[in-house]
């Protein structure tokens, strides 16, 4: 009899394990508008759409306690959470956080944790509903859930890109991952030498990108006083190439975009050029940048273009499934989801 052959976690990958567990489930429920696979699932409440969304985040797997203060992780957890929410064109209303907590926290470390929860809370004028607590044997767990609405006619789905609409993106990538790279390294070195003390002088904007990620709200606004919806949209927490591929496959399209049109700081090249690393390669895979992918009719070019804070990078095709990156001699690379992947033995250290 020949052996059933066994497959790993990390065989599959995150989405690769999600799309794998989830495929027999069948929505028995007409008020489920959308389930698993968008940046949220979508509510029918009839004359509005709610929309959920989840995370998990695991000390020593999502982040760092010993560079990662916990005001800081309080407001991360939540702004995670709503960042889905916003990449699905909806306004968030309500957070309920759980949080499984080991020994090692005093009351005092959770009441600062907690102030970062309720800092983003009244940041985005969100209130927080419930949740749970309990024992933990491996550090801190923390989940958060939000919810939001957003009329119907209003909805942002991945799964919304057409042939020859534009691809747009917020802010600047890279900085996030970069901000890591700084407090990994000095993290090193404090362990390799206790008496050295970190020198994070000169870093303020790539370590600010990742303790502390804002969302692009304005851009939302801006966009809807302008008089336009995006096709599809999502946001980037795991990389542009990561998401860009999420775009392709829902909508059944493929797409182009331009390495000289992606945004990076130059505070994030400057970085990048420390650890002899390529700053697009930041940008592409990086992850954790927050920032909103988004398409919409070329007709509305130059409404966008007239937005701060918005470069259009490239365009949607019709050749399903391919997604190039276009460098500046013409020549074309296909894109690769390299980013964030929690069950990979092989993310950076």
């Amino acid at each position: 009899m020949t052996a059933k052959k066994v497959r790993t976690i990390e065989e599959l990958g995150e989405f690769g394990l999600i799309d794998h567990l989830t495929s027999g489930f069948t929505p028995s429920q007409k008020s489920t508008h959308l389930g698993v696979g968008d940046d949220a699932a979508v509510i029918d409440h009839g004359s509005y759409l709610q929309v959920v969304t989840t995370d998990m985040l695991l000390e020593g797997v999502h982040f760092d306690l010993v560079y990662t203060p916990l005001k800081h992780l309080g407001y991360k957890a939540v702004v995670v959470n709503l960042s889905d929410v916003y990449a699905m064109n909806a306004a968030p209303r309500q957070i309920t956080v759980s949080v499984g907590i080991s020994g090692k926290f005093t009351v005092e470390a959770m009441e600062e944790f907690y102030e970062g929860v309720k800092l983003a809370c009244e940041r985005f004028n969100v209130d927080l509903v419930g949740g749970d607590t309990s024992g933990s044997m491996t550090g801190l767990v923390i989940s958060v859930t939000a919810l939001g609405t957003v009329l119907k006619e209003e909805i942002g789905l991945r799964s919304g890109a057409k042939n020859n609409q534009l691809i747009c993106v917020t802010g600047d990538l890279g900085a996030s991952y970069m901000g890591l790279k700084i407090l990994e390294r000095e993290k090193k070195l404090h362990a390799e030498d206790p008496a050295f003390q970190p020198e994070l002088v000169g870093y303020d904007y790539v370590l600010e990108r990742f303790l502390k990620p804002e969302l692009r709200v304005d851009v939302l606004l801006e966009l809807k006083e302008a008089g336009v919806k995006p096709g599809a949209m999502i946001d980037i927490s795991d990389g542009l190439s990561s998401e860009l591929l999420h775009i392709c496959k829902a909508s059944e399209c493929g797409c182009q975009v331009y390495d000289d049109r992606i945004p990076i700081a130059d505070e994030t090249k400057q970085v990048a050029e420390e650890f002899q690393m390529e700053p697009l390669v930041a940008a592409l895979h990086g992850g954790e940048d927050y920032e909103l992918l988004f398409t919409v009719p070329i007709s509305d070019y130059d409404k966008v273009n007239a937005i701060a804070g918005v470069s259009v990078i490239g365009n949607i095709t019709d050749q399903i499934g391919k997604a190039l990156l276009v460098g500046n001699d013409g020549n074309a690379i296909g894109l690769q989801a390299q980013g964030w992947n929690a069950y990979s033995s092989e993310q950076d250290d």
